[in-house]
């Protein structure tokens, strides 16, 4: 577990490298990092997953390093490595693609032509409105600058020449990158506006199977801080301290925010007066697309035995008694679709790219991944016409309470 010190990953802004094998993608990241991260060897393919590398680099702030195998392995594990780069590419928020300088006597007939995989690869970050920076390795060998040039040109996108040798460059690209942060990257707030200085917010966190003993889950860390920053008044209570501890306020809190596995029970207690909402709701606003999920959780009403659901955990964790995902959702799913309804789970990045065979997607709250990939999914959903929720906004739709949700 990372360090709670430390900005968690899904807040990180993702800058992923993409190049052919061989191409020099490791010593580049290493000589940008200034440390090393990747191995580097001749040998093509030696980058065979994906690494992921967390650190903080100015002027941009907390940041994940996604150095990817490289396009055009026509080895065994080819294909399989691709997999992967694909996954990283979903995460990516801005897109580093690395060119060596064209050998000698290489004609300039187009960049589509002469060279296709990093073309298409340009256009699928543009599909995705993921901003692009062209690196041109080996400066120090000459002819780096003018082939920057030429991308530029053919392109419109911003090319720098470096070299990953003598570490030429890296300042630029430094400084290009913060040029490219998306204005908005950072700008959502987990409760949206709820609370503000000076509210009561009660948080009911019930401390089952699946909080860490000694911990908190971080979803309610995130939320915490994010309160506490705000200069809320912050109480935070267990199930069964809820009514002690609104029989202790003076006034009703302004907002509750409780685990969406006891909505039901918190609903029924609450005053009139407090707005109510969960964790995983919020996760659903901050890192996915709350109107869309609110649509989607109208598909519970349709299931039946013969429907199929898939459950998407994004931990990875070993199962547990009473797990959520595993265990309590599909019960709740089934009590109203019957028995006979087949349910799905994955964990981690294991999601599906065909999504067909399901009638309906039910994913956590996502904490743990950034939200650019969590649009991802969304948009595979939308594309194959899949209904989409997530474990708050089912559970709330379930209860019957979801209209009475923030």
């Amino acid at each position: 577990m990372a360090d709670l010190n430390e900005t968690p990953s899904g807040n990180r802004l993702h800058i992923g490298i993409f190049g052919r094998t061989n191409s020099g993608k490791s010593s580049f990241i290493n000589a940008f990092a200034g440390q090393d991260i990747s191995i580097v060897a001749d040998a093509a393919g030696t980058t065979t997953d994906p690494v992921y590398k967390p650190m903080e680099i100015q002027p941009l702030g907390p940041c994940v390093l996604i150095d990817t195998a490289g396009f055009g392995d026509e080895s065994r594990l080819g294909e399989r490595r691709m997999e992967k780069t694909f996954l990283a590419a979903e995460k990516t928020e801005i897109a580093v693609i690395l060119f060596n300088p064209p050998q000698e006597g290489m004609t300039l007939k187009g960049m589509a032509e002469d060279f296709p995989q990093e073309y298409a690869w340009y256009q699928k970050f543009r599909e995705k409105k993921t901003p692009v920076l062209f690196v041109v390795n080996k400066a120090d060998l000459g002819g780096a600058e003018a082939f920057a040039g030429w991308v530029q040109e053919q392109t419109g996108a911003e090319a720098l020449a470096v070299s990953a040798e003598t570490g030429e460059g890296m300042e630029r690209v430094r400084e290009h990158l913060a040029r490219l942060l998306p204005e908005d990257f950072g700008a959502d707030t987990i409760t949206r506006g709820l609370a503000a200085e000076g509210d009561t917010v009660l948080l009911v966190m019930p401390q089952d199977i699946q909080a860490p003993k000694g911990r908190l889950i971080l979803p309610q860390v995130q939320t915490l801080r994010e309160l506490l920053d705000q200069k809320c008044l912050v109480m935070c209570v267990t199930t069964d301290q809820m009514l002690p501890a609104l029989a202790a306020m003076k006034e009703p809190p302004k907002l509750i925010i409780t685990d969406s596995q006891v909505f039901g029970y918190v609903y029924e207690h609450k005053p009139k007066e407090s707005m109510l909402t969960s964790f995983s709701v919020l996760f659903a606003a901050y890192k996915g697309d709350l109107p869309y999920y609110k649509e989607g959780a109208k598909a519970i009403d349709a299931l039946t035995e013969e429907s199929h659901v898939l459950i998407a955990e994004c931990c990875t964790h070993a199962p547990l008694s009473e797990d959520i995902g595993r265990e309590k959702l599909p019960r709740m799913l089934r009590k109203r679709a019957g028995e006979g309804l087949s349910v799905e789970v994955v964990s981690g990045t294991d999601f599906p790219q065909d999504l067909s065979r399901y009638d309906l997607v039910i994913q956590c709250g996502a904490c743990m991944f950034n939200r650019k990939y969590v649009q991802a999914r969304i948009g595979r959903a939308k594309e194959q016409k899949v209904p989409m929720t997530n474990y708050g906004v089912a559970i709330a739709h379930i209860t019957g309470i979801l209209d009475k949700i923030k």
